[in-house]
């Protein structure tokens, strides 16, 4: 078994990441496995060097350890920029000059007062530059917006969830896919890449065979399942876990100023303390 905590060095780690990290490192442990760290640092502007080093710092007291070398998504662009020279050759992405505003105003007049349909990303893409943003024959990879065309890439696959909530074999369609998904983002023109793309390529690079993550991106994993089998790559076995909220049960999150670490640590509290927080 091998596992991984993929956290952004884009503020503090809090109490919801003390609990996905632990998980992940008992997991790995308890079987015997490996526990890697991965830094997820594609948004180059919010990732800070000093809140890298602070969370490699919390983990460590903490108690946790990984095996191997840390990797850095910085460190990875040019394997991401030739999933997407093979994706984009197959006539399967597209470019994309849509902003937000001009998303919301195409679906902002649904048919017989039906309200616009939602996907993992937010609103589902209406397609607007499908034709216009098509690649001609032998262009190279251009540095823009890119999208995945659902309606060409979509595979019936599926795959095995252990956590608690979502437990057992999850079938995808080529319908589902294209009706509650949509045309997903695939390179940002300031990222070279996107989330989706990023994790399944690393996951797969790692050796990854169990990734656990919050539930909130338990719909997202159609998504990166549909790449995986576009790319030829192994099918790792998902388990997405309960979110850590807070009293008023609002999940926790860097940009809600969710209680760090490290004030915890401050205040004296113990890493015995914080398994005992989180319910571990």
């Amino acid at each position: 078994m091998v596992t991984r905590f993929a956290p952004s060095p884009t503020g503090p780690l809090h109490l919801g990441h003390a609990y996905a990290a632990i998980l992940a490192h008992d997991m790995a442990r308890a079987a015997g496995g490996r526990f890697l760290l991965r830094i997820e640092d594609i948004d180059r502007q919010r990732s800070k060097p000093q809140w890298e080093a602070q969370l490699i710092d919390d983990l460590r007291w903490l108690g946790l350890s990984w095996d191997g070398p840390v990797l850095r998504q910085s460190d990875r662009l040019p394997e991401y920029r030739a999933a997407l020279a093979d994706l984009w050759a197959r006539g399967l992405l597209y470019r994309c000059s849509c902003t937000r505003r001009d998303i919301e105003a195409a679906v902002s007049a649904p048919q017989e007062g039906a309200e616009p349909a939602h996907g993992p990303d937010g609103l589902i893409y209406p397609g607007t530059c499908r034709a216009a943003g098509a690649p001609r024959p032998g262009e190279p990879l251009p540095d823009a917006v890119l999208r995945l065309r659902m309606d060409r890439a979509a595979c019936s696959c599926g795959f095995d969830e252990i956590g608690p909530r979502h437990a057992g074999h999850h079938i995808i369609t080529p319908e589902e896919m294209i009706a509650t998904v949509g045309d997903v983002v695939l390179a940002r023109r300031e990222m070279g890449t996107s989330y989706h793309l990023s994790v399944v390529l690393d996951d797969a690079a790692q050796g990854v065979t169990h990734v656990t993550r919050g539930e909130d991106l338990f719909d997202a994993t159609r998504i990166h399942v549909t790449l995986q089998h576009l790319l030829g790559l192994p099918v790792p076995v998902y388990c997405h876990h309960p979110l850590i909220r807070d009293a008023n049960g609002k999940r926790l999150a860097k940009r809600d100023d969710a209680r760090a670490l490290s004030l915890f640590r401050a205040e004296g509290a113990s890493p015995a303390d914080i398994r005992r927080m989180v319910g571990l």
